[in-house]
């Protein structure tokens, strides 16, 4: 219970800062995303400042040597930059620029039942599923790895 209570206030403060911030504003994040035109830097200064904030957040929780709701830290441990991170960027950064909304300020419009919002949110679930079922019909790299060497072993 005490990660969901925690996992719900991340997530009011998380969608309070977007709206406080106008990053639910799909104009705003065209106009930063306009190099040529009218620029508006306020979305470098959000990122900034989130940067900092992660920053310390991530500094405290590498200090801590267990989580406080968790047994064991789950760090990530792929750092590489392959070829489906590279698709997955551009796409993201496709759709974020077509329409201006990220998944956060995504769902936090849903509230404006606005049709282009509602269509967005859609359009990324069905993204979503999508990916979902092409990792699952795909091998694993393990699997990939073991075919290799059963066929390195053969001849």
């Amino acid at each position: 219970m005490a990660l969901v209570l925690a996992s719900l206030i991340c997530g009011l403060v998380f969608g309070w800062g977007l709206m406080i911030s106008g990053m639910t504003q799909p104009t705003k994040v065209l106009g930063f995303l306009d190099l040529f035109g009218e620029w508006d830097p306020t979305l470098a200064v959000v990122m900034a400042a989130a940067l900092i904030v992660s920053s310390a957040g991530f500094a405290l929780a590498r200090w801590r040597a267990q989580p406080i709701f968790a047994p064991h830290s789950l760090w990530p441990t792929k750092t590489s930059i392959d070829r489906p991170l590279m698709i997955g960027a551009v796409l993201f950064g496709a759709g974020w620029g077509l329409v201006g909304l990220c998944p956060g300020p995504a769902l936090e419009n849903l509230a404006t039942l606005s049709p282009r919002v509602i269509v967005f949110v859609l359009a990324m679930g069905l993204g979503m599923m999508l990916q979902d079922f092409w990792r699952k019909r795909l091998p694993s790299p393990a699997q990939l790895e073991d075919a290799a060497l059963a066929t390195s072993t053969d001849g």
